[in-house]
């Protein structure tokens, strides 16, 4: 359904019910929708659907081998895609929804397309915190990827009209919800591994994490 090289741009919608429907009606088809998420603008596409997630590493021009993000509705809805071990169910309690990602190993039987992790063990989960991003999750009835809506080493967009700037004629469909909330990316904490790792700093400061599950590996 991905329409890139059509030369047009994508309708652009307002956060509405009735948008976010027609927007999830789009995901479920394999379309590409760009949405406001706890950060900048990402892009959304059924994250269960190989065709869909590779029109997401062709809209983007991203690296075949960097793993995507996927956001899920619930808790019950990471359980079926990852392991969530007592250290991650103790996060989700504090900062979901919200913007904090974590890398959890793939559950058995995991919905998610194999192109979402690239081959790694650990899947990247997060309920983002912004209603428009959640609702359309629970619309769609899937997770969704949500890597930043701009082409691959281009500053991500905070804008409905910066999206359509940078890869208009690849979407199908853009949710304006406004400015962005923050310029930064989500927090990445990895706990796949012995002891909890922090991949990415981002909105969520590494001490308030520690508040919580105690002592991090930080970035060198």
């Amino acid at each position: 359904m991905t329409r890139s090289g059509s030369g047009t741009g994508p309708p652009c919608l307002a956060a509405t019910p009735e948008a976010i429907a027609r927007a999830a009606r789009v995901v479920r088809a394999g379309g590409l929708v760009a949405i406001p998420t706890d950060t900048v603008y990402g892009l959304a596409a059924d994250a269960t659907s190989d065709a869909a997630v590779s029109g997401v590493f062709r809209a983007k021009g991203r690296p075949s081998d960097k793993p995507l993000i996927a956001l899920v509705a619930t808790l019950a809805m990471a359980e079926a895609c990852a392991g969530v071990t007592a250290p991650a169910r103790a996060l989700a309690a504090a900062f979901w929804p919200g913007p904090l990602t974590l890398v959890l190993p793939r559950a058995a039987g995991s919905p998610l397309s194999a192109l979402v992790h690239r081959g790694a063990p650990g899947v990247s989960l997060r309920i983002p915190g912004n209603e428009v991003a959640r609702a359309l999750v629970g619309a769609a009835g899937c997770p969704l990827t949500a890597p930043s809506a701009n082409p691959s080493g281009a500053p991500s967009p905070l804008t409905a009209a910066e999206v359509v700037a940078g890869l208009g004629p690849a979407l199908d469909l853009v949710i304006d919800g406004g400015p962005a909330s923050h310029s930064v990316a989500s927090t990445l904490l990895d706990l796949t591994g012995e002891a909890p790792r922090l991949l990415r700093p981002g909105v969520i400061g590494a001490e308030a994490i520690e508040g919580v599950i105690g002592p991090l590996e930080r970035p060198a």
